[in-house]
């Protein structure tokens, strides 16, 4: 892969939630391929050492970390094994999240529950731990994955769209909390892109999201990999409490 915005981003560590597939692993990657060593945090460890093996063998730096988010212990755990590894942490990005989708009249607790304790407890948990070392290094990027659903909301999805609305919340306050530190809290809010996750509604069904989106295409995963890196960069440093959209103009 080749990201499609060139920045520096060497001597820097990045921790990316989520990334053994998907989003996760495609941003994982760009930031690895921007020079940063990258910690991979995920509960699934099989495909998680597949992103591991894809950086390392593209030249990159990246270390496996084996975590449940909603785990506030093994949370602290791993920022300070990183901290320890490589001196330093510059980069979070919070993208683990799950969908348990069901209309409210049928959504059973446990649906509810595992949705906002992974989606919003676990952004909640990491941007916790990360903050105190980010605030001794007087600089930090925190790039939070939100969703359209959190900002339109989508039938079938109150955990989901409630979720994703926490975590736009949360990004906006903890911007204005480590601001004085030089510490920007952005979120990124992708619409419809071309995953698993989405590969599993049916052709028929993304057929008909075809037609919302004004660019008439389904994003590409690599378009939400570059925000995140453009967030995680210098150039981006005046830039704090933002939410992007990544929607091919869906909510224009």
């Amino acid at each position: 892969m080749n990201n499609r915005i060139t920045t520096d981003l060497s001597g820097q560590t990045a921790i990316v939630t989520g990334a053994a597939r998907g989003l996760g692993r495609h941003i994982a990657q760009s930031l690895a391929e921007a020079g940063a060593q990258v910690a991979c945090v995920d509960i699934n460890t099989e495909s998680l050492a597949d992103t591991v093996a894809a950086i390392r063998g593209a030249g990159g730096a990246a270390e496996p970390m084996a975590c449940d988010v909603t785990d506030a212990g093994r949370v602290a755990e791993v920022v300070n094994e990183v901290v320890k590894r490589w001196g330093t942490l510059n980069i979070l990005v919070n993208n683990a999240g799950i969908t348990r989708d069901n209309v409210i009249v049928r959504m059973k607790d446990e649906q509810w529950d595992a949705v906002i304790n992974i989606n919003l407890r676990g952004t909640f948990l990491f941007t916790r731990a990360v903050a105190r070392p980010m605030m001794k290094n007087r600089r930090g990027r925190i790039i939070n994955v939100a969703s359209v659903s959190g900002l339109i909301g989508n039938p079938g999805q109150a955990n989901y769209s409630a979720s994703k609305a926490g975590v736009i919340g949360l990004t906006r306050t903890v911007a204005r909390e480590l601001a004085s530190r030089n510490i920007t809290v952005n979120a990124v809010a992708p619409g419809f892109i071309a995953t698993d996750m989405t590969a599993a509604l049916g052709e028929e069904i993304i057929q008909q999201v075809r037609k919302q989106i004004p660019l008439g295409r389904l994003g590409d995963p690599q378009d939400v990999a570059d925000a995140v890196l453009f967030l995680a960069s210098d150039a981006a440093s005046f830039i704090t409490g933002h939410v992007l959209t990544i929607d091919g103009g869906l909510t224009a």
